[in-house]
C-alpha cells in the first residue's frame, strides 16, 4: 500500500517536458540572480575580506621573524589590474557561499517532485550538512593548514646570504593558494556527507568501509603529500583530520544501517498487518 501511495504521489507530480524546461530556466535564473547580487555585495567588502585572508601569513611572519619582520612584510602585484581581478574572483567566491542556500533550494525544489516522500526526507538533511562541512574544511585551512604552509615557506628564506632570498607573495598567487586549499579541504570534508548519503540509499556499508581502511590510509597519505609542504609534521597535520573523518564516516554509516534496518522491519510489519 505504501509503495502504491508513493508511486501515485510521483505520478501526480509529473508535467510535460516543456513545463520542466520552463521551470528549470526560471530556477536557474533565480540562482544566477542570487549569486550576482551576493557577489556584488561582497565586492564592496573585497578589500577587508582579502585582509582577513592575509592573517595566516601575518601569523607565520610573526612566528618566524617577530615584530620587526612584520614591518617589512608586504604583498606585491606585477600587473596593473591584478588586484582588481583578484577582488572580482574573491567577490564571486564569497557570493557563491552567501547565495548557496538559495541555489541549493532551487536545485532541491526542481528535483523534489521526482522523488518519493521518504527520498525527499533523506536528501534534505544532506543539503544542510554539505555547507556546514565545507565551512568546517575552510576553517581548518584558515586556522591550521595555511599557517603551517606559510611557516614552511617563510623558513626557506635566506636573508643573510650573498644574494638574499626573500618571500614577497603576489596578490593573485596568494589568493590562488588560499582558494585551492579551501576547495580541496572543503571537498574532503564532504566525505562523511557523501558516504552517509550512499549508506542511506543502500549503496555503502560500514563493513565495506572497514575492509577498505588500509586503502583509505594510502589515499589519505597521498592526498596529504600533494597538498602540504614536504615535511612529516605538515603531512600529519593534514592526514590525521582526514583519517578521523573516515573513521567518523564508518560510525555514521553504521548508525544509518541500523536506522534503515528498523525502518524496513517496521514496513514489513505494516505490510503483514
Amino acid at each position: 500500500m505504501r509503495a502504491s501511495n508513493d508511486e501515485d504521489e510521483v505520478e501526480s507530480s509529473r508535467a510535460p517536458l516543456l513545463d520542466h524546461l520552463t521551470e528549470l530556466r526560471n530556477r536557474l535564473l533565480i540562482a544566477c540572480v542570487a549569486v550576482l547580487v551576493a557577489s556584488s555585495a561582497c565586492y564592496v567588502f573585497a578589500e577587508p575580506i582579502y585582509n582577513l585572508l592575509q592573517q595566516p601569513y601575518k601569523a607565520a611572519v610573526l612566528q618566524v621573524g617577530g615584530p620587526d619582520a612584520l614591518k617589512n612584510a608586504r604583498f606585491q602585484y606585477t600587473h596593473p589590474f591584478e588586484v582588481f581581478f583578484t577582488y572580482l574572483k574573491l567577490a564571486l567566491l564569497c557570493g557563491l557561499g552567501v547565495a548557496f542556500p538559495v541555489v541549493a533550494y532551487q536545485l532541491y525544489a526542481f528535483i523534489a517532485p521526482g522523488l518519493y516522500k521518504n527520498e525527499r526526507a533523506a536528501v534534505a538533511p544532506f543539503l544542510v550538512a554539505a555547507p556546514v562541512m565545507f565551512a568546517a574544511g575552510a576553517a581548518f585551512v584558515y586556522f591550521v593548514a595555511l599557517p603551517f604552509a606559510m611557516f614552511f615557506a617563510l623558513g626557506l628564506q635566506q636573508p643573510n646570504s650573498d644574494i638574499p632570498i626573500e618571500l614577497v607573495p603576489k596578490v593573485n598567487e596568494y589568493f590562488g593558494l588560499v582558494t585551492t586549499l579551501i576547495l580541496a579541504f572543503g571537498l574532503v570534508f564532504q566525505l562523511p556527507v557523501v558516504l552517509a548519503l550512499l549508506a542511506r540509499v543502500g549503496v555503502m556499508s560500514a563493513k565495506a568501509l572497514r575492509q577498505g581502511r588500509r586503502y583509505a590510509v594510502v589515499g589519505i597519505a597521498a592526498f596529504a603529500a600533494c597538498f602540504t609542504p614536504p615535511d612529516v609534521v605538515s603531512m600529519m597535520v593534514m592526514a590525521v583530520p582526514v583519517y578521523l573523518l573516515y573513521e567518523a564516516s564508518i560510525w555514521l554509516v553504521w548508525l544509518i544501517e541500523k536506522a534503515n534496518l528498523k525502518r524496513d522491519e517496521a514496513y514489513a510489519t505494516q505490510a503483514a498487518e
